[in-house]
């Protein structure tokens, strides 16, 4: 009997649920690495994953889960979107079933150093920024996580010496043995709460799951200045070298903002650069860009190479995207808000009147948090999803216009109404897509489609 690095017998059976990116790859690793493999999605498998599946000759089902085949398993990987009371996942937790996610399942056939990066809000742009700086270093990185490729389907046949990963709290809930050498929490802030029984705490404990495993010869980063990290951090006292960015110099800090400088202090070097030599605007951009620059010396990157990789990252798609101008009106996309606190760095970097969309499935959001900002700056609220009760109790009396609208095209009528010449229409919606849209990039897309058909 031959084992992984964790303990996984590759000689046993590995059962996958479901069919996206994430359950394909760990299938391909499973089989290439000698296992018995079944996947298996209760809804419908695309052509792209099924042609993946077929040319590895893994047998597969969909629309459905077969008990008998799924409980033969001796680990099951489980997609991340599934929740851990899913009918069929309490049957493989009864019957003592492993249940591990993809990332836990990829780490235990490598060795590879790992960066993996979570937070409520700031984390793909930071993995995306980080992942650029390391390749622009001539670093051989793959990118992975909740961006990129699935780490599984890298280790598997296209394996690299690191790993950039952005994490999401629901990865984090199944990884047991995997390590990070370089951790990140960008923040945390309530999201997701219908996942975690409506607690605080449960959320704050998946995402602190990045931290397990660390020695003290590994890096722990983390905004100085959030007062959940900070309370977490003296419960658990992790034992990663810790290296704490924010605004302000603090005694610990290890990057910080002084004069028109941003500065970085680690055992690796001390350096800094300009502010106005960073490409990406905004506060919550500058939070990002800190956290890369300090991955980056950990990693050994000259200052000089950092320097040119912040100058010249191109934003994310979906995130604060300028879209064009319509009869003098800027349209903004920034669908990747999908929480509250996303919405409130957006309308932190909003300088003129803004009509704002809000709306989609909500995730037990408490709208208090960017309650000054509405009232300060935004003109007009035009709220796009199938149930905008919640938001019309909220924000009705706070704003001088609130527009209850069920379709894009309706929303798009109603800006178009409201909005003049000098006002920034601002696609921020603080909630998931789920209820009008198949993802936050299909609202986004779907957005920049009609705004540029109106030119």
């Amino acid at each position: 009997m031959s084992k992984n690095r964790f303990g996984v017998d590759t000689d046993g059976r590995l059962v996958v649920l479901g069919g996206g990116e994430s359950g394909v790859g760990a299938a391909i690793l499973g089989k290439v690495k000698g296992m018995d493999v079944f996947l298996s999605d209760m809804g419908e498998i695309s052509s792209k994953y099924k042609a993946m599946l077929d040319s590895y000759s893994i047998p597969y089902e969909e629309g459905k889960h077969t008990e008998d085949e799924i409980l033969d398993a001796d680990v099951v990987v489980k997609s991340p979107g599934i929740p851990p009371c899913a009918p069929m996942v309490a049957k493989i937790f009864a019957k003592g079933i492993p249940v591990v996610s993809e990332i836990e399942f990829a780490g235990g056939f490598t060795d590879s150093r790992m960066i993996c990066i979570t937070g409520s809000n700031g984390k793909t742009t930071t993995t995306l920024l980080t992942y650029h700086v390391l390749r622009e270093a001539g670093i051989d990185a793959g990118l992975a996580g909740n961006v990129g490729k699935s780490l599984a389907l890298q280790v598997a046949v296209d394996p690299h010496p690191v790993y950039v990963i952005e994490l999401s709290s629901f990865q984090l809930e199944n990884m047991y043995q995997f390590k990070a050498d370089v951790a990140v929490i960008m923040n945390i802030t309530p999201d997701h709460m219908d996942r975690y029984d409506h607690k605080m705490e449960n959320y704050v404990a998946a995402k602190f799951r990045i931290l397990q495993n660390q020695t003290p010869d590994d890096a722990f980063i983390y905004w100085q200045d959030d007062s959940v990290i900070l309370d977490k951090i003296a419960e658990v006292n992790p034992d990663g070298r810790r290296l704490p960015f924010g605004i302000e110099r603090k005694p610990e800090s290890a990057a910080w903002t002084e004069n028109e400088d941003v500065c970085f202090s680690t055992t690796e070097e001390r350096w800094d650069i300009p502010r106005t030599g960073l490409s990406l605007p905004g506060r919550h951009n500058l939070y990002n860009s800190m956290a890369a620059g300090l991955i980056a010396s950990v990693m050994k990157v000259s200052p000089d190479s950092i320097r040119r990789s912040l100058s010249d990252f191109k934003a994310v798609e979906h995130r604060l995207e300028y879209v064009a101008t319509v009869d003098g009106v800027r349209y903004v996309n920034d669908s990747k808000a999908t929480n509250v606190d996303s919405t409130w760095y957006a309308l932190e970097s909003m300088t003129t009147p803004t009509v704002l969309i809000l709306g989609g499935k909500d995730k037990g959001n408490d709208y208090s948090q960017i309650e000054d900002f509405v009232k300060d700056k935004v003109k007009t609220i035009v709220c796009m999803g199938l149930h905008n009760e919640k938001l019309l109790d909220f924000f009705t009396g706070k704003v001088p216009v609130i527009a209850d609208t069920h379709s894009l095209a309706d929303a798009l009528a109603a800006c178009r109404e409201y909005a003049v010449a000098g006002d920034t229409v601002l696609l921020s919606p603080c909630c998931a897509s789920f209820d009008l849209f198949k993802s936050y990039e299909d609202r986004g897309d779907r957005f920049k489609a009609a705004v540029k058909a109106m030119v």
